[in-house]
C-alpha cells in the first residue's frame, strides 16, 4: 500500500481575522512533495483555518491515491487530538469540519500525529502565502510559492550528509490534485515552485510579519481572600476557588468557547489558577500545561493580611516596598524586580513554543500586570496604576519583529 504524508496548517491574523490554510502531500518513503494546496478563506478563526487545511490536504491525498495509507502531521494539538478521538469536539464550528475530514478516507486508513511548529514549516508557509494573497485582494498563486523550496532547504540542512536525489520525484498532474481539493484549481500545484523576491522588513515596509503569538491573560476567579483584599501570593496557603470564583470560571469558559479562538492553555501551578484553567479546558476540549514561572508574587510575612494590617504592623517596610521595585516584602518575600525577571523568562519560553498561536495564560494579578507593563515599556510604578478584577481578561499580541501590542485590559463583560 502506498504511503502518503499530509502536513497541514491554518492561520488567522486577528483570530478571528483574515485567514488562510496550507497543506502539502509528501511521498512517505522519500518525503518529497507531491502536491500543495492553499487558499485564503476570508475572516475565520485559527481553528477553522486549521481544519480547512486538513480537509484540503486529505482531498489532495485522495486524488493521488484513494487506497493510500495516510499519516497526517499537524502542529495543532486540538485538531490532532479531536480527529484521533481522544478529545471531544464541543465547538459548533468544529463539528461539521471534523465530520467532513473524517468522511474523506475510510476509517482506519488515516492516522494523526502532532509535531512541533518548527517541523511544519512547509504548510505554515503555504498558509501565510494564502493570507498574504488575500490581503492583496487575490488568491494563492502556485507559481509564486516558495514553500516547497524552503522545505527542501530545511530537509537538506537537517541531513547534510544525505546524498541528493538524481532527479526530482514524480508529481501528480495539477488537474488530478485540484479535482479532489477543497481549494480552487488555481490554488493547488504539484511539485516545487519557483522562488519569488522577498520584501524588506522594517518600519513602513509592506512585509507581513505573519500571525502574532497572542496571550489572552486570565486572572483566576475569586477565593475567600479576594473580596477581603488580602495579600494572597505563592508564599502562604494555596486557597481554592470560592463558590463565586467557580461561577466566574464557568462564565469566562463559556465566553471563550463562544469566541473559538483559544488554541493552548497554560496555567500557574497554584490551585486557584488550575481550577480556573480546568473549567475552560473542559469546555474547549484542551489540556492545561502548568508553568511554574506564572505563580504569584511571594508576599512573605504579609500573606493573608489586608493592606491596612500590613501598614499597621510593617509601616516602614511597606513604604520602602511601595517606593522601589527592588524591595521585597517583609520576611523573605519576592520583589517586583525578581517577579519581572521570572515572568519575562516564562514569556520568552511561551513565545518560542507557541509561535503564531493564541494562548490562554491563566495566572495572577502581578504576572498579568507585569506582562502588560513589559509590552508597553512602562516603568515599574505602573503596576500600581492598573485595575485587575477577578476572572478578568486582558490580551497582548507579540510579533516576529519583537514588538508587542496590548489589545485588551481588565475585560469583565462576560461576568455581567
Amino acid at each position: 500500500m502506498r504511503q502518503l504524508i499530509v502536513e497541514a496548517d491554518g492561520g488567522s491574523r486577528g483570530n478571528p481575522g483574515p485567514a488562510g490554510y496550507g497543506a502539502v502531500v509528501l511521498d512517505g518513503p522519500t518525503g518529497e512533495p507531491l502536491a500543495e494546496a492553499a487558499e485564503y478563506i476570508g475572516v475565520a478563526t485559527n481553528n477553522v483555518a486549521e481544519y480547512k487545511g486538513l480537509i484540503a490536504g486529505l482531498k489532495a491525498a485522495k486524488a493521488l491515491d484513494p487506497a493510500a495509507d495516510v499519516r497526517v502531521r499537524m502542529d495543532s494539538r486540538l485538531v490532532v487530538e479531536q480527529m484521533s478521538g481522544r478529545w471531544q469536539i464541543k465547538h459548533p464550528d468544529m463539528k461539521p469540519l471534523a465530520a467532513e475530514a473524517a468522511r474523506i478516507f475510510p476509517a482506519g486508513q488515516v492516522t494523526f500525529e502532532w509535531i512541533p511548529r518548527e517541523r511544519n514549516k512547509h504548510a505554515d508557509r503555504l498558509a501565510n502565502e494564502a493570507m498574504d494573497a488575500g490581503r492583496d485582494g487575490g488568491q494563492w498563486d502556485a507559481s509564486a510559492s516558495t514553500a516547497a523550496l524552503d522545505a527542501s532547504a530545511a530537509r537538506a540542512a537537517a541531513a547534510p550528509s544525505a546524498p541528493a536525489p538524481s532527479a526530482p520525484a514524480s508529481s501528480a498532474p495539477a488537474s488530478a490534485v485540484s479535482s479532489g481539493s477543497a481549494a480552487p484549481a488555481s490554488a493547488v500545484s504539484s511539485g516545487s515552485a519557483a522562488p519569488s523576491s522577498s520584501a524588506s522588513v522594517g518600519w513602513g515596509s509592506s512585509a507581513d510579519l505573519g500571525a502574532p503569538v497572542t496571550f489572552v491573560l486570565l486572572r483566576h476567579g475569586e477565593t475567600a481572600l479576594t473580596p477581603e483584599k488580602r495579600f494572597s501570593g505563592s508564599g502562604g496557603g494555596d486557597p481554592e476557588l470560592s463558590a463565586a470564583g467557580r461561577r466566574q470560571a464557568e462564565a469566562v469558559a463559556a465566553s471563550l468557547a463562544a469566541r473559538g479562538t483559544i488554541q493552548e492553555i497554560v496555567s500557574s501551578p497554584l490551585r486557584r489558577c488550575r481550577e480556573t484553567a480546568g473549567a475552560v479546558a473542559s469546555l474547549l476540549g484542551l489540556e492545561v500545561t502548568v508553568e511554574e514561572g506564572l505563580r504569584e508574587t511571594d508576599f512573605g510575612a504579609w500573606e493573608g493580611l489586608t493592606f491596612a494590617e500590613v501598614r499597621e504592623r510593617y509601616a516602614d517596610d511597606l513604604s520602602a516596598w511601595l517606593a522601589s521595585p527592588d524591595v521585597a516584602p517583609t520576611g523573605g518575600g519576592e520583589s517586583f524586580t525578581a517577579v519581572g525577571r521570572r515572568v519575562a523568562a516564562v514569556r520568552d519560553r511561551l513565545l518560542e513554543r507557541y509561535r503564531g498561536r493564541t494562548v490562554l495564560v491563566v495566572t495572577h494579578v502581578t504576572p498579568v500586570k507585569t506582562l502588560v507593563r513589559l509590552a508597553l515599556g512602562a516603568p515599574p510604578e505602573s503596576l500600581f496604576r492598573m485595575e485587575l478584577s477577578a476572572a478578568s481578561l486582558s490580551a497582548v499580541a507579540y510579533y516576529a519583529d519583537g514588538n508587542a501590542s496590548v489589545r485588551l485590559l481588565n475585560d469583565t463583560s462576560h461576568l455581567r
